[in-house]
């Protein structure tokens, strides 16, 4: 990658992360793509950022779809090179934002998996069974996933999570989301009991030896450190495994999960747009389609005359 594509790279992402208040997964995944372009521009013989037009864009997504990227993906690079081209017109590095009119395929509204209220009680009640026993790592698996699916918190908020994000009196948690914004996310008394047990006896077998500060994180992993998003993936995947159905096994299916839950249960729908801290009401309506196609589907298996 030549010097001027690369410098101007690493100046936008830093305007994303400091000005945008981007999270550092979205910044990396700009940076990513506009890597991308910069390499596809100098294939093209583009010698330099003035030469990025709107043709040699359209051609780069195009050469995307050709290599079978999702149309999530294609949405997201249309996005980093909007908002590059901008940046770089408004900056004065480029007389004309040449990207202003790009378009990319919309993303297709595939239904998230959702896991049974039956599902999600055994689910739990076997970790429950295991942390009985008072082992730290169960202790802790248990109230992570009741934390989880309590609040529907994204995994990047449940693991940036400080003791003291805890208002155990309140029953609620303060949740650090996109774009650095706060949020105060209540939870029930199943998580409250989980945390409790946690914090009393699995979280202090957890802390490193020494006279090292004891960390802030509310959970640890196993060496005492703050435990990465990519355990709690594991840990998600594994659970999901053994329940039957299919469709993608990370935390976000037990966040989509919680959201449909609330739903089923006639919670409001902007109400539920606030817990899970979607800036857009239309973000939240996903899970007004997903309760939608399982009333249906109730109606096609039970109505006579379905």
């Amino acid at each position: 990658m030549s010097a001027p594509f690369d410098r101007a790279i690493e100046e936008f992402a830093l305007y994303l992360r400091v000005e945008r208040g981007f999270s550092p997964n979205t910044e990396r995944a700009y940076r990513q793509d506009l890597r991308s372009l910069a390499s596809f521009a100098e294939e093209r013989a583009a010698a330099g950022l003035a030469d990025i037009d709107l043709a040699l864009l359209r051609d780069w997504l195009w050469v995307g779809t050709e290599a079978g990227l999702a149309k999530a993906s294609l949405a997201r690079r249309a996005a980093s090179a909007r908002g590059f081209t901008a940046w770089l017109a408004r900056t004065g590095r480029v007389e004309h934002d040449l990207g202003l009119r790009l378009r990319a395929p919309k993303p297709g509204r595939a239904l998230p998996r959702v896991v049974a209220q039956t599902q999600m009680s055994d689910m739990l009640g076997g970790l429950a069974g295991r942390a009985a026993a008072g082992e730290p790592v169960a202790l802790r698996d248990l109230a992570l996933i009741e934390l989880l699916y309590a609040s529907a918190l994204r995994v990047s908020e449940l693991v940036a999570l400080d003791v003291d994000a805890l208002d155990l009196e309140r029953l609620t948690v303060l949740a650090l989301g996109k774009g650095n914004k706060e949020r105060v996310v209540p939870f029930g008394v199943p998580a409250l009991s989980a945390l409790v047990e946690y914090l009393r006896r699995g979280r202090p077998a957890l802390l490193p030896d020494g006279d090292a500060p004891a960390p802030k994180a509310l959970f640890l992993g196993a060496r005492g450190g703050r435990l990465g998003t990519r355990a709690v993936h594991t840990l998600v995947a594994r659970l999901l495994s053994e329940l039957p159905g299919s469709g993608p096994a990370g935390p976000h299916a037990l966040r989509h999960t919680a959201a449909t839950h609330l739903l089923d249960g006639g919670a409001d729908l902007r109400a539920v747009q606030e817990l899970l801290g979607h800036a857009s009401l239309g973000t939240t309506q996903i899970y007004t389609h997903v309760s939608t196609e399982r009333l249906r589907e109730s109606y096609r298996t039970a109505h006579p005359r379905a």
